[in-house]
């Protein structure tokens, strides 16, 4: 029987190039996974919570190739790491995994298209607006810094500071040191989403 994994928030569970050594299952807590750039630059591709699907683990494993991401426990973490050998066993013999993890695939590859749109098509305070209502809890409390929100957005810290300076002037969100109040989160999402 496989064992849980525990790992403390901010803990790195792969990086680019390590060799992937088993299929993640995450049982509590959440991963992020970002890609950075030679320049230093990080964007969130996404990020893994429990039933769902790290992309990276399942195209090293598929392809039998080294990570290319980053991959750090943004909470407390409980994972389970299925060795290589019982992961290509269970795709073949257990229809219920197989038809759970396709289907988490699918949904992961929708979740990146989201992304590229996001980046390419969005602009950015549609960007940001939707990180905002993202990341913030029941109260409405964002715990993001600036530098975080840019690794969010695929923009740069000063970027997102102007941005958050103007929405705090039109009273959409205040903000105090390491902590955004969504004020406004109807006007966040009418700018989040401008289409509906």
């Amino acid at each position: 029987m496989t064992k849980l994994l525990h790992f403390d928030p901010g803990a790195t569970l792969f990086r680019p190039s390590d060799p992937c050594m088993g299929f993640v299952q995450v049982h509590s807590g959440t991963v992020r996974v970002s890609l950075i750039a030679e320049n230093g630059r990080e964007i969130t591709l996404y990020r893994v919570k429990p039933g769902e699907v790290c992309l990276q683990t399942f195209s090293c494993l598929v392809e039998s190739r080294p990570y290319s991401a980053e991959g750090v426990a943004e909470t407390a973490l409980e994972i389970e790491i299925i060795p290589v050998t019982d992961f290509q066993r269970r795709i073949v013999e257990d229809v219920q995994f197989r038809t759970q993890l396709f289907a988490a695939v699918a949904h992961r590859f929708a979740d990146l298209e989201q992304l590229v749109e996001d980046v390419a098509l969005t602009g950015f305070e549609a960007r940001l607006a939707r990180a905002l209502l993202r990341l913030k809890d029941e109260a409405g409390q964002v715990s993001a810094t600036h530098e975080a929100l840019a690794t969010e957005t695929g923009s740069g810290r000063a970027v997102v500071s102007r941005q958050l300076g103007a929405f705090a002037r039109d009273g959409h969100v205040s903000m105090t040191r390491g902590s955004i109040l969504i004020l406004r989160p109807d006007v966040l999402e009418a700018i989040a989403h401008p289409e509906l």
